[in-house]
């Protein structure tokens, strides 16, 4: 067993508009590395509007990149809230046959897959990073309340690569100043999520925690960023400007996948979905 020093666990964003930060990691460890983690999010005062991005960085061994597991909230569609899931890897030789992804991330190499499902803002999400079998990883989004699992997407990375290391970051984005002017910080708009302590399945590992976020980049010190220690994780509040949609229905209970003639989307395409694939579609495991 290793025990892990959490403060020299290495933050590294990959998007060039994140605006705030944390470290995460665990204390106990097997010397193989972790086959899964569960990330925990909740966006119940979260804006129903696109910008923003929460995402879990994980590293793995033996490969030069690894990836990233996320929600961004969405516009109401139909009178109901809209969650959109993320499930990334950016390490140049990665594989997937799965209807929910692609190749490339953010213009670059590896593979994206993303999943938009009907569901409750209220509710914790259990965003789950598992090994499959050997090189091959899989994403999945679990409501905590319902039980409701939703598969984001299935990739596979080459053959030298490890399991996942104990400690990276995260971070939060508003996407939306990835532009050529970059940032308006008086028109940052409002957002507050709450990021509970990781945890894992894998034999030997314990100890999860995440460490106090910290705001940084152009709007440093510039938009109202406030952290809230809760029981098991942080609640970070951030921004100026109030979102567009700042409540979901009272009678949206649960996460319940897209009707069958609606549509799904991936990325900035619409698709059809797939349902023999579970592609927005609510299993229960």
């Amino acid at each position: 067993m290793t025990k892990l020093s959490l403060l020299v666990a290495a933050f590294a964003p990959y998007l060039a508009h994140a605006t705030v930060g944390w470290n995460w990691g665990f204390f106990q460890v097997p010397p193989d590395g972790l086959d899964h983690i569960v990330f925990p999010m909740q966006m119940t005062q979260v804006g129903h509007e696109a910008g923003y991005y929460f995402a879990q960085q994980f590293d793995f061994t033996n490969t030069e990149h690894g990836g990233y597991i996320g929600l961004q909230p969405r516009p109401q569609r139909d009178g109901r809230s809209v969650i959109h899931a993320v499930f990334s890897t950016f390490q140049g030789g990665s594989r997937s046959n799965h209807p929910n992804c692609h190749y490339g991330a953010d213009n670059g190499p590896g593979v994206s897959c993303a999943l938009e499902i009907y569901g409750s803002y209220d509710h914790v999400y259990h965003m789950t990073v598992e090994k499959i079998e050997g090189t091959t990883w899989r994403g999945l989004m679990v409501d905590a309340v319902t039980g409701g699992t939703f598969e984001i997407g299935v990739w596979s990375l080459p053959n030298s690569s490890g399991n996942m290391k104990p400690f990276l970051g995260g971070f939060i984005e508003y996407y939306t100043w990835n532009r050529a002017q970059g940032p308006d910080c008086p028109r940052q708009t409002k957002t507050n999520v709450t990021l509970f302590n990781p945890s894992s399945k894998t034999p030997g590992a314990s100890g999860g925690i995440l460490l106090e976020p910290f705001d940084y980049g152009d709007c440093e010190g510039q938009v109202n960023f406030e952290v809230l220690n809760v029981k098991g994780g942080r609640n970070i509040a951030y921004g100026i400007a109030e979102p567009a949609v700042t409540t979901q229905n009272a009678e949206e209970l649960d996460a319940t996948g897209f009707p069958d003639d609606g549509l799904m989307f991936r990325d900035n395409c619409i698709v059809e979905p797939d349902w023999r694939r579970g592609f927005g579609v609510a299993s229960y495991m």
